[in-house]
């Protein structure tokens, strides 16, 4: 006989901060950051909302808790690596946490708490481009453009009306029927010869732009 599930099953496992936290994550992978609220999250796990503020103060503090696991998913730079193919990792490591966790896009910065996991990620970075040669100011420099890639690409990504190939060959044919080719060609030959070529993925335009970037603060790095 398999034993029941649900609710109830899970009150049973004692609450900590790390199962509030990954509770609340879950909840926001699947219904949105706006839906979350300490009731809701407290129904989810099968106890009194009352019962979370033992382990995590206020709202405010579960979302810094939650950016904070988002933080401990991404790659960071191993000691002595070099730092190109580390940021570059770390850059796709970056991406691929935040397809998982699209309403983190907007919070990962934002909080004025930030935890032991986000500090570190942020402290590793900036030492693998120490490491590397660039001067404080460069690797500020750096670690904003990297950044604002990063994130300004999954946003870009996370507000696209299709995610699957077929979706994007669909919408492109659909937008293709109600505009004159003649009046847009550029547009027309783009869509025809790139977007609905086999395999077309509109995530792998991120490695292109990220490499121009790398790149980009190699020659910036080297002139200074």
């Amino acid at each position: 006989m398999v034993p029941p599930t649900g609710p109830a099953t899970e009150a049973r496992i004692p609450l900590s901060r790390e199962r509030v936290l990954r509770a609340a994550v879950a909840f926001a992978d699947k219904s949105g950051i706006g839906s979350l609220s300490m009731r809701k999250l407290g129904e989810g796990l099968g106890v009194e909302a009352m019962s979370l503020y033992n382990h995590v103060a206020n709202k405010e503090e579960l979302l810094d808790g939650m950016v904070d696991l988002v933080f401990s998913e991404i790659d960071m730079p191993s000691g002595g690596a070099d730092w190109k193919p580390a940021m570059r990792q770390r850059a796709v490591s970056a991406r691929q946490t935040l397809s998982r966790h699209r309403w983190a896009i907007g919070l990962m910065e934002s909080r004025t708490s930030p935890g032991p996991a986000t500090l570190r990620h942020h402290d590793t970075v900036i030492g693998s481009l120490r490491d590397a040669g660039f001067s404080v100011e460069m690797a500020a420099h750096a670690f904003s453009v990297l950044d604002s890639y990063i994130y300004g690409f999954a946003l870009q990504q996370a507000s696209l009306p299709f995610e699957t190939g077929e979706e994007t060959a669909e919408l492109a044919h659909a937008i293709l029927m109600q505009m004159p080719p003649d009046e847009y060609p550029h547009l027309t030959e783009l869509t025809v010869e790139h977007v609905l070529q086999p395999g077309y993925d509109y995530g792998d335009e991120f490695e292109f732009g990220l490499d121009l970037v790398l790149d980009g603060l190699e020659r910036a790095r080297d002139t200074t």
